[in-house]
């Protein structure tokens, strides 16, 4: 009896007896979990979570739930001003990076500089679109097979006991570093100084936001699957499971829970690296779910045709269809040329960046699903060499242009990369996926639905019989038509370009305009005495130049400061939170005051054993010398410098410390861990607490429907000053006139109940802002100057990039060829900004 797929709205009979079939991903065996992950969800092996939608995780965000319903409708899209700008990407994988070189060569046309930041192997690639490229370290290879073995958020045991983890960790600590100095550093290649303006990036690059924080400039996220919250449907990595949960609501949950797990992996890598950037730690409550709770724009590359938008997401969120590049040029060999007119067309099998263990099971399997099928086929070497004798039935190629070769096959058998799929429907190509891990089963289940393919295969239960199956499905009418239709539609589709636009569409247009030169990007500021206002590199360094003013006057732009904050919702859990933070920061120093005295006395032993060795090897030759020799006088060069032996034995000697030594520096690791601890408990009963209840207060009317006011964000002490006044006066203002206002309100709403239910309002509101206008007319002042010491205290990396951008500046200014009108011009208009400035001073 034949077994009946639901592929798009027919069924589908497919023979009796195929395996391998994946209409949703196979459940896996966890290995390795703690509580929390079994509670929120299970890990799957091909890279999925099973989410329990029954647990306490999924309930509590199903009920912090916050959607913006009047801000779901994004507006038509509008031509900006083109301002000379740079900008920086920062990507990962050939599958990722591609998408990124057709945007930058977009970007380039409409006159920016555009800087690709990747992997070291993909610097030709890049290069080749006449892109500059950053290389930020890490080995993509080993990162897919890595995947391919651990797709799972929570690797094997074998993976653990092998020591990889901490490579990986290491790696990412590399990239994420790599990133950072991708911002600022030259062009390794040319030399070229350069600066971001802006950045563009996709979210498993993770240094986006915070590199975007550290300089206070615009970001811009840019995926190819579905990184957002909706309802519409869950996230890619997630399976969800019946519940009594609805559906809607399980699809948003989903998308906290994947966050939720892999901030659980990497925060604390990306916290380490925070720091050395001079930023601060974020908890582990903001750190999943950051770039909405920014609402970071967001746009898409995929096709509407195939996947189209959530009708619940927000403005700053577009889908614009895929990126495709220019066509490379390609000359295909006369081989494949002979091979292609040989006979009917054939299909195309490959894996792309895909790193299996068993290359030849892979390829066996591919060859027998062939021959069972009845098909010629072109193999893909791909990542997992794949290789062999070509036939009259197989070509194997090496690396060969999509855009060139799949108007020359009949259907395409890939691994699932957003960028193959887009190539093949783009085409009218029907579709056959083999997913190994993360999205990919995702776009298998979309091309299913569309009907341009079968549902995806499994790739741990691949067999010769299954993927025949499935390259016969591709091969019949309907699957043909479906993918024409996706085609068709894709016609209209101008992905780059309205991608392009929905970038200049979020940037923040008024606050990157110079004051000097409008048509430029304000890299920095100008301020001198109560004079404060924003130029351009350019005019910066002319009136350098000019001597109309000095680079000490000069700071760099703020032109979209980012400021992350722990989210309260009542004061119990804020104050909870809050001394459970202090509390931990406080064992953890106490830890240090023991620990660290052992190890400089560790470190005093290990010094004292190098000198005993040491010494042991350097004495054996002395004693084997003449002792005629010990009497004859140094040669006159010697008394002024030693030779390599006595050198050796001098650093050696150097090494060892004297137990007084070792002690002192034993005392001073324990007052620095005490010091440590004094400092956490006094700022946490000081500042951190009480700040967090007076938010925590503050929030709590959110509980039935009030949001409360908005003010400026603390940054400093002046800010925290100010924001406690005014939380003060309006605390005590609304607290008791909620009173009477809400029952009023209440009753013209709803009558008795409403004015019942207004006074419960009115009571919790008297019992919350009073207390927030109390507390935080003392907790919000405190948590601004904490602010103003650590800025004053973290001056590296704001020098370091104030000196990027002055350094650019001097490039662009002379690279400009500016005349001496264009001098004068820009020296008139300083003047009349300042006289304006002037004006409004006074």
């Amino acid at each position: 009896m034949s077994e009946s797929r639901v592929v798009g709205m027919e069924p589908v009979e497919l023979p009796a007896g195929v395996p391998g079939y994946a209409e949703r991903p196979p459940t896996y065996s966890l290995v390795m979990e703690n509580e929390l992950t079994r509670e929120a969800g299970s890990l799957q092996a091909n890279g999925r979570i099973d989410v329990n939608l029954e647990s306490k995780v999924a309930r509590t965000l199903a009920k912090i739930i916050e959607l913006q319903q009047e801000d779901i409708r994004n507006p038509p899209l509008t031509t900006s001003a083109k301002f000379q700008r740079r900008y920086r990407l920062i990507v990962g994988s050939r599958g990722d990076v591609q998408p990124f070189v057709a945007l930058g060569s977009g970007l380039k046309k409409d006159g920016h500089r555009v800087r690709i930041a990747t992997h070291d192997v993909f610097a030709d690639f890049v290069h080749e679109a006449g892109l500059e490229f950053y290389p930020i370290g890490g080995d993509p290879a080993e990162l897919m097979a890595f995947m391919v073995k651990n797709p799972g958020l929570i690797p094997q045991m074998k993976t653990l006991r092998d020591g990889e983890i901490r490579r990986k960790q290491t790696m990412m600590a590399t990239m994420l570093e790599g990133c950072w100095r991708s911002c600022l550093d030259d062009d390794p290649y040319t030399k070229i100084p350069f600066i971001a303006d802006a950045i563009i990036a996709n979210p498993p690059s993770f240094a986006h936001i915070h590199c975007a924080q550290a300089m206070s400039i615009p970001v811009h996220l840019m995926f190819t699957m579905p990184w957002s919250s909706t309802k519409a449907f869950p996230h890619p990595l997630a399976n969800l499971y019946p519940s009594n949960m609805k559906t809607p609501t399980a699809n948003w949950v989903s998308y906290g829970v994947v966050e939720w797990l892999t901030w659980q992996g990497l925060g604390d890598v990306i916290n380490k690296w925070r720091v050395s950037i001079g930023l601060d730690p974020i908890s582990s409550t903001e750190g999943p779910g950051l770039a909405e709770a920014l609402k970071v724009p967001f746009t898409y590359c995929w096709s509407p045709a195939l996947v189209p938008q959530p009708q619940d997401w927000p403005s700053h969120i577009d889908v614009c269809g895929f990126f495709f590049r220019e066509p490379p040029p390609y000359t295909p060999s006369t081989e494949l040329v002979e091979f292609l007119k040989s006979g009917p067309p054939p299909v195309y099998i490959g894996f792309g960046s895909i790193v299996v263990d068993d290359s030849k099971k892979l390829i066996d399997t591919v060859l027998n699903a062939t021959s069972l099928a009845g098909v010629r086929a072109i193999v893909s070497s791909g990542w997992s060499k794949l290789a062999g004798i070509s036939n009259l039935s197989v070509f194997y190629i090496q690396d060969c242009p999509h855009e060139w070769l799949f108007q020359h096959v009949a259907a395409v058998v890939h691994h699932g990369g957003a960028g193959t799929t887009a190539c093949g429907l783009k085409n009218g190509v029907p579709t056959a996926i083999v997913p190994f891990f993360g999205d990919q089963p995702f776009w298998g289940h979309m091309i299913a639905r569309s009907g341009a393919g079968p549902s995806p295969l499994a790739h741990a239960t691949l067999t010769p019989q299954a993927l025949a199956a499935a390259i016969q499905f591709c091969l019949t009418p309907e699957a043909k038509i479906a993918a024409l239709q996706i085609a068709e539609k894709m016609q209209t589709e101008t992905g780059v370009l309205s991608a392009v636009e929905s970038f200049y569409n979020n940037l923040p247009r008024k606050k990157m305009k110079c004051k000097v030169l409008p048509a430029q990007v304000a890299g920095l500021i100008y301020k001198k005495g109560k004079r404060k206002f924003q130029v351009s590199k350019v005019a910066a360094q002319t009136l350098i130049e000019s001597r109309k003013i000095e680079e000490r006057h000069l700071r760099s732009a703020e032109i979209n400061p980012i400021y992350i904050q722990n989210r309260r919702w009542d004061p119990l859990t804020a104050v909870l939170s809050a001394s459970i933070e202090t509390g931990s920061k406080m064992l953890s120093s106490t830890g240090e005051m023991i620990y660290n005295p052992y190890k400089e006395y560790r470190r005093g032993r290990a010094a004292d054993r190098s000198e005993e060795q040491g010494l042991r090897v350097h004495s054996a030759p002395a004693r084997r010398r003449p002792s005629s020799h010990s009497s004859e006088p140094l040669p006159r060069e010697n008394l002024n410098s030693s030779t390599p032996d006595m050198l050796d034995t001098r650093s050696i000697r150097s090494q060892k410390r004297s137990p007084l030594a070792v002690a002192g520096n034993m005392v001073g690791a324990t007052l620095g861990g005490f010091g440590k601890f004094t400092a956490t408990y006094f700022k946490g009963v000081v500042v951190d607490i009480p700040y967090a209840a007076a938010e925590g207060f503050r929030q709590a009317p959110r509980l039935y429907g009030e949001l409360p006011k908005e003010y400026e964000a603390i940054k400093d002490w002046r800010t925290g000053a100010i924001y406690g006044g005014r939380n003060f006066v309006d605390g005590i203002t609304d607290g008791f006139t909620d009173l009477f206002t809400q029952p009023v309100k209440g009753a013209r709403e709803e009558g008795v109940a409403g004015a019942a239910k207004g006074f419960f309002k009115g009571t919790l509101g008297l019992a919350t802002k009073v207390p927030s206008a109390g507390l935080g007319l003392v907790a919000y002042p405190f948590h601004g100057i904490t602010k103003s010491i650590d800025a004053a205290l973290s001056t590296k990396n704001r020098k370091a990039i104030l000196s990027a951008r002055l350094k650019d500046a001097e490039y662009q200014t002379g690279s400009m060829n500016l005349t001496d009108e264009d001098k004068c011009m820009i020296i008139e208009r300083f003047e009349r900004v300042l006289r304006a400035e002037n004006i409004v001073s006074a």
